[in-house]
């Protein structure tokens, strides 16, 4: 894809020969994937995320790993007081994962992929990425018009991700799709509960789970008690949540709630 600053590219890891893609008839997601880096910095290959990439498709999933424009290049630290410049990050990094979408939807036979079974995951940055991408969607938003009309991901997870609104509260138009959140309570790079000055919010998953069980969405949600911003990178560590998210909330359907 060629977008103004610069070419982006995508990875794709196929499910490892001989692992299970399907479990009872029910073909595993693809999972397209957001690294992360404060909108600053961060690669779609980083040795890091390796590890991962390779524990999945051993277990028989497909990873897209993809390049997004970086909007925060050259700044030193983001709060409150650059808002502006961080939701404009935000919406670069949701139009670029939308068009992404939208190639692998033009080029699924060729590729491999059902562009029906497309579960989003990031990592911090690109966990806000994902976390908007589902809030633009269940709100048809202008940003969301680029997607195919009706299109919506089977599932997203979210490695300490958070939502930015203008209106107050985070307020689902539709219901989202089955989301899994992990965050550290005491996570101070992207907040675990909220930011809020007026009508902005930056809300994290500490407090987009209240919302979530208002409104009886379908969602697991993991608190991990006194842990920082690490948690944005324990995706390795955490495959067994993700499995039985993956194989019980998206695969079969199920509403299965679960706040640890």
């Amino acid at each position: 894809e060629k977008r103004d600053t610069c070419d982006l590219f995508l990875d794709i890891y196929n499910p490892a020969k001989g692992s299970r893609t399907a479990i009872d008839g029910v073909e595993k997601p693809t999972i397209l994937f957001l690294f992360g880096g404060g909108f600053i910095r961060g690669t779609r290959d980083d040795a890091d995320y390796l590890p991962w990439f390779k524990a999945m498709t051993e277990d028989g999933y497909r990873i897209v790993s993809i390049d997004y424009r970086l909007g925060l290049k050259g700044e030193d630290k983001v709060g409150v007081a650059q808002v502006n410049a961080l939701d404009k990050a935000i919406h670069m990094g949701v139009e670029d994962l939308y068009s992404a979408t939208v190639y692998l939807n033009d080029n699924a036979e060729q590729l491999g992929i059902n562009p029906q079974n497309i579960v989003i995951a990031g990592s911090s940055a690109g966990a806000i990425i994902v976390m908007q991408a589902e809030y633009e969607i269940a709100n048809k938003t202008s940003w969301a018009a680029e997607l195919p009309a009706g299109f919506n991901y089977t599932g997203v997870m979210s490695f300490a991700g958070a939502i930015l609104s203008r209106e107050g509260l985070v307020d689902f138009k539709t219901a989202p799709c089955p989301t899994l959140m992990l965050h550290g309570t005491a996570d101070n790079l992207v907040p675990y509960k909220q930011i809020r000055f007026l009508h902005l919010g930056f809300f994290g998953g500490g407090k987009l789970v209240e919302r979530f069980k208002k409104f009886g969405y379908n969602f697991n949600m993991y608190h991990f008690i006194d842990y920082g911003h690490e948690i944005a990178m324990s995706m390795e560590t955490t495959m067994d949540l993700q499995t039985d998210f993956l194989q019980t909330n998206v695969m079969l359907g199920k509403k299965r709630i679960v706040e640890a």
